[in-house]
């Protein structure tokens, strides 16, 4: 994700109502991390990694961070029988600190959003101890890829008006919100992030999606290659 997204979001989250203080939220997503904060403020107040640590727990309750989660108790699925015993370790220090039974997985796959229970998690997770404020009382504006579809843009949008109940919600696509962010509407918009190298084609706003140019090499191939240089460096 470019630097330059998350506070072209910021700037426009702040607009959605006018300019009001309203206390917008901006989540910019990408396969590293996902950033969170006010659309007032300059910089994001956390960032996420996208990946979770997954374990058993001993009581049997789903929890977060050491807290019980709400178990719904309508839906007495196998699903939610399945997830009604782990644990999730979310952020940065929860994830540091060695563990014996934990899977750490991510939610991310092509910079889309594919596991959408552990997605759950990390929202809750935004907004009980970032945001600590109920999600209702907060418009939204999250970033997306150029690529995603949309099926996961519609459940997306389910998600955050079904169970957040937020008052209103945007979606845009990253490379517009970089574009925008260096005064332009128009313009190419080179991304390199942790997975992918893109190319990304904006006209007045629009990604041109037949034009797009993505390469399958990123931060996370460039650090792998130069660990496999120092370790034949040191033998």
């Amino acid at each position: 994700m470019l630097e330059n997204s998350t506070s072209s979001a910021k700037m426009s989250a702040g607009m959605l109502y006018g300019g009001d203080e309203i206390g917008a939220l901006v989540f910019d997503g990408g396969h590293y991390s996902l950033r969170v904060g006010y659309a007032q403020e300059d910089t994001p107040k956390a960032e996420i990694p996208a990946v979770v640590g997954i374990g058993e727990d001993a009581n049997g309750l789903a929890t977060l961070e050491g807290e019980v989660m709400e178990v719904d108790e309508k839906k007495p699925d196998s699903s939610s029988i399945n997830q009604s015993n782990k644990k999730y370790y979310i952020d940065t220090n929860t994830l540091c600190v060695p563990r014996q039974g934990v899977e750490v997985a991510s939610y991310m796959k092509e910079c889309m959003v594919e596991d959408w229970d552990i997605f759950e998690k990390v929202l809750d997770y935004s907004y009980k101890k970032i945001i600590q404020s109920e999600s209702e009382f907060h418009p939204v504006l999250m970033s997306e890829a150029p690529w995603n579809n949309r099926v996961k843009r519609e459940k997306l949008t389910e998600l955050m008006f079904e169970k957040y109940n937020v008052p209103a919600f945007f979606l845009v696509k990253n490379a517009v919100l970089a574009a925008f962010a260096n005064g332009g509407s128009t313009g190419l918009v080179v991304d390199s992030g942790a997975t992918h190298t893109t190319a990304v084609p904006v006209l007045d706003g629009y990604v041109l999606g037949q034009a797009i140019v993505k390469s399958p090499l990123g931060g996370d191939y460039i650090s792998m290659q130069c660990t496999k240089f120092l370790e034949v460096c040191l033998r």
